[in-house]
C-alpha cells in the first residue's frame, strides 16, 4: 500500500509526484502531533478531564516538567542573530509543496500552501501559494514602472516612489487559483488538504486603489468599460477586468502582511482583484490599459475557461463562489484515540462575507452549525470551529458554507449536473474526509 490512497472504498494510485502515506504520516504527525495541535476545549469540566488523563498517561513524576532542561539554565542566542526571523527548526516540515506531475516545466507550476498546519486566517508570506506561467522574477524597484494608457485623458507612467506617495489602504483578502480543487473533478485521489485546496491563501495587502489611479489619469467614464492588466514576467500575463469591478475594490499592491511583497508574489507591484480567480491578480504589474470591450487575451480566450457538457466554453467566469474545507482533521492526519477533538477549517466567498458554516460527521445526513471566529470579512478567509467527540467508529467529515447572498455550497453531484465532468476550474463542491476506525483520515468523495 505504499503510494495508494482510499477513494469510494477502493484503492487507487496517488498521482505521480505526491507524497506516499508514509511520507504524509511523517509530515503530519511529526510536526507536533495531532492531539496537541487540534485540541481546543470548551468548558472547565472537559479541560479537567483531559488534564487528568494527561497526568495519568505521563505520570506525576514526568522529568520533562520536574527537571529543568538545558535551555532553562543557560544563555540563549543574542539579539538579531538572525536579522530576518525564521521559523523554528522543529517546524521544518511545514512548507509549500509542489506536484511535479501537474506541469512539464518548473517555471510553469504550482506550490501548494500547507492549510492543514495554519491557524487563524492569515497565510504567512513565505507560505503563500505560488502559480507561475514562466517562473518568478526579482525586479529592481528603482527600474520598475507602471503605465496607464488607453481611453484616458492623461496617460501616465508611475515610478514606485510615485505610487507609494499616493493615498493607500490595507485590506485582508483571499487569493484562490481558479484551478484550486480542480483535480477532484476527475476523481483523482489527492491525499491531503494541501493538495486538494492549497492553491488558496489570505493576506493583508497594502497599496493604492486602482480607482485613484484611473481618476488621476482621467479615464473615459462614458466609453471606458474594461481595463487590461499586464504583467512584466516572460509570459506576458494579461487579464481583462470590468470597469465596475476595477473601480470597486481592486488594489495596486506593494505590501503584504506588513512588509513589501515577496518576489514570488509579484514584487515590487501586483494587482489584487478581490473575490475572483487568482490569475486576474496580475503579478509584476507594468501596465493598465482602459478599453471599450473585453481584450480576449490568450489566458482568458482559450485558457482559464470552463468546458461545459455541450462542448461550449464559458469565458470570463472569474468569481470564486462560496466554498469551505475542513483543514483538521483532514487527509493524511491520524486521530490518536477516541474522545474530544476540535474540527476546524476555512470558509470564503468571492461575493462577500460568509454567513454560516455547517459541519457533518456522518456524510451529510445530519448537520450542526459551527462557530465563526472573528473577524468575518468580505472576500477573506473565515475560520470556523466546532466540538466533536469521536466514538472510535468510522466517520465522514464535511463542511458546507453559506454566504451573505444566500448561496449554499453544493455537493459534487449537484455541481456535475450543471458543469459535467470535463471541467478544471471553479470546483467549489463540498469536500469529504473519511475517518477510519484506526484513526487514519483520507480523501473520500461522497455524491
Amino acid at each position: 500500500m505504499s503510494n495508494m490512497t482510499q477513494r469510494r472504498g477502493r484503492l487507487r494510485p496517488a498521482p505521480e509526484g505526491f507524497l506516499s502515506p508514509e511520507e504524509i504520516r511523517e509530515v503530519e504527525t511529526g510536526r507536533r502531533g495531532f492531539l496537541r495541535r487540534s485540541l481546543a476545549l470548551a468548558g472547565g469540566a472537559a479541560v479537567a478531564t483531559v488534564a487528568g488523563k494527561a497526568a495519568a498517561a505521563q505520570g506525576e513524576g514526568d522529568p520533562a516538567i520536574l527537571d529543568l532542561p538545558p535551555w532553562s539554565t543557560s544563555l540563549g542566542k543574542g539579539v538579531a542573530t538572525q536579522p530576518y526571523g525564521m521559523p523554528s527548526s522543529y517546524e521544518k516540515n511545514l512548507v509549500r509543496r509542489q506536484s511535479p506531475g501537474l506541469t512539464q516545466v518548473p517555471q510553469s507550476s504550482v506550490a501548494f500552501t500547507p492549510l492543514q498546519g495554519l491557524f487563524g486566517i492569515i497565510t504567512p508570506s513565505g507560505l503563500h501559494f505560488e502559480r507561475h506561467h514562466q517562473g518568478w522574477v526579482d525586479i529592481d524597484p528603482n527600474q520598475h514602472r507602471l503605465m496607464i494608457n488607453g481611453l484616458v485623458k492623461n496617460p501616465k507612467v508611475y515610478t514606485m516612489d510615485d505610487l507609494m506617495r499616493m493615498p493607500s489602504v490595507s485590506r485582508i483578502h483571499f487569493i484562490e487559483c481558479g484551478a484550486n480543487t480542480g483535480m477532484e473533478w476527475g476523481n483523482v485521489a489527492v491525499p491531503t488538504v494541501q493538495y486538494t485546496h492549497g492553491m488558496l491563501s489570505c493576506s493583508e495587502f497594502t497599496g493604492v486603489p486602482l480607482s485613484v489611479l484611473l481618476e488621476d489619469c482621467g479615464f473615459d467614464k462614458k466609453n471606458g468599460k474594461y481595463v487590461l492588466a499586464e504583467g512584466a514576467d516572460g509570459s506576458g500575463m494579461t487579464r481583462t477586468i470590468a470597469i465596475d469591478r476595477a473601480l470597486d475594490d481592486v488594489i495596486v499592491v506593494w505590501g503584504q502582511n506588513g512588509e513589501m511583497l515577496r518576489p514570488e508574489n509579484g514584487y515590487p507591484l501586483r494587482l489584487v482583484v478581490p473575490g475572483v480567480q487568482g490569475v486576474s491578480s496580475v503579478k509584476w504589474l507594468r501596465r493598465i490599459k482602459v478599453g471599450d470591450m473585453p481584450f480576449a487575451a490568450k489566458d482568458e480566450a482559450v485558457h482559464y475557461v470552463d468546458l461545459m457538457p455541450d462542448g461550449t466554453l464559458r469565458q470570463y467566469t472569474s468569481v470564486q463562489e462560496c466554498k469551505s474545507v475542513i483543514t483538521s482533521p483532514s487527509g493524511g492526519q491520524f486521530l490518536m484515540e477516541k474522545g474530544f477533538y476540535n474540527i476546524t477549517g476555512l470558509a470564503w466567498s468571492g461575493r462577500g462575507r460568509v454567513k454560516r458554516v455547517d459541519v457533518s460527521v456522518d456524510g451529510g445526513r445530519n448537520w450542526r452549525t459551527a462557530r465563526l471566529e472573528t473577524p468575518v470579512l468580505s472576500k477573506a478567509l473565515t475560520r470556523f470551529n466546532i466540538d466533536w467527540n469521536w466514538d472510535g467508529k468510522p466517520a465522514t467529515l464535511q463542511s458546507r458554507a453559506i454566504d451573505e447572498t444566500g448561496f449554499v455550497q453544493p455537493k459534487i453531484r449537484q455541481l456535475r449536473e450543471v458543469r459535467g465532468t470535463r471541467s478544471i476550474y471553479h470546483n467549489n463542491a463540498i469536500q469529504s474526509w473519511n475517518v477510519a476506525e484506526s484513526g487514519e483520515v483520507s480523501n473520500v468523495q461522497v455524491d
